[in-house]
């Protein structure tokens, strides 16, 4: 299978939010993940060996199959950049190569390394060595094609919510799980069943092989393909959605659905300029919103289902 990756190099007073909002372009193309490059990146000291050079400017990339990718698409990419450009002041080149599937899966595993999420959890893929402290609680993730380590903002912030409100013994559902790192994590914390729903088949496939890999057993977890919750037919006690808050705000239509009393909803994927919408929502539908929490010009949104909101 070919692939292109579409690179995007830039310049921008505010570099951090302006690869984050090329990414969310990308995002929007349907792509589960992309890579980072910025000048003077490096892992830290004792965290593998195989560091790679230094880039010499920010860039964003993003890969699609060859054949999902035509000129058509390519001209949509570029306009929304052009557009994006004159309303951030920031200045880009796109670069378009091809690649094998084998070259496209190694390429961007180099940006990838151990990330201390928490004061005990760490994510760390399974290419690299880290030395554990002994009283971490360590997640391996290969998130292949469904992207997902643990090291993007919006899954960190998820984690750090998961491991607050989490009790053990919950139940616990992860809305567009992706590789799934979610559903390990609530499950090495407590939870008693984790449940999965994801509309790409290919994601389903890779969290099903990283929660084995973390030693979950078969029998303490499900996963579905499927759009949000349709294919969800029970309650939860806690739910995460990583995902981007244009989908949230659908998803909150019915969200109601699969959450128990007092149930716990843990929404990421929010830009900082889109959260109070997101918010209003919650509340007009009757959550109580609990905790608001920004990484990165990321946030975090968590909210709880009142008993008297039930029926």
């Amino acid at each position: 299978m070919k692939w292109i990756e579409a690179k995007v190099i830039f310049e921008s007073s505010a570099p951090e939010l302006a690869a984050d909002l090329i990414s969310m372009i990308f995002y929007e193309f349907g792509l589960k993940g992309v890579s980072l490059e910025e000048p003077g990146m490096n892992p830290e000291e004792g965290w593998g060996d195989n560091a790679v050079a230094q880039p010499a400017h920010y860039s964003v990339s993003g890969f699609f199959p060859a054949e999902e990718l035509p000129d058509s698409r390519k001209n949509d990419l570029m306009e929304k950049l052009s557009l994006l450009e004159k309303q951030n002041e920031i200045l880009s080149k796109v670069l378009f190569r091809e690649m094998d599937e084998e070259d496209w899966a190694e390429s961007w595993k180099e940006y990838f390394w151990p990330e201390k999420i928490t004061d005990t959890i760490v994510v760390k893929p399974t290419w690299r060595e880290y030395k554990s402290t002994g009283r971490e609680l360590i997640i391996e993730i290969d998130p292949g094609m469904a992207f997902g380590t643990g090291t993007h903002p919006t899954t960190a912030l998820c984690i750090q919510m998961i491991e607050k409100y989490l009790k053990p013994g919950d139940t616990f559902l992860d809305i567009g799980t992706g590789s799934g790192i979610l559903m390990v994590a609530a499950a090495r914390l407590g939870a008693k069943q984790v449940w999965g729903i994801d509309n790409d088949s290919i994601a389903v496939k890779i969290a099903e092989e990283n929660l084995v890999l973390n030693k979950i057993r078969k029998s303490d977890f499900h996963l579905t393909h499927g759009n949000l919750i349709d294919t969800i037919d029970q309650p939860f006690q806690v739910i995460t959605a990583n995902i981007l808050s244009e989908v949230i705000l659908t998803l909150l239509n019915h969200v109601k659905q699969v959450m128990k009393e007092d149930g716990i909803l843990i929404c990421s994927g929010i830009i900082e300029e889109n959260a109070q919408t997101v918010i209003t929502k919650m509340q007009s539908i009757g959550l109580d919103v609990l905790e608001c929490r920004e990484k990165e010009k990321w946030v975090a949104i968590v909210a709880c289902l009142p008993k008297q909101h039930l029926a």
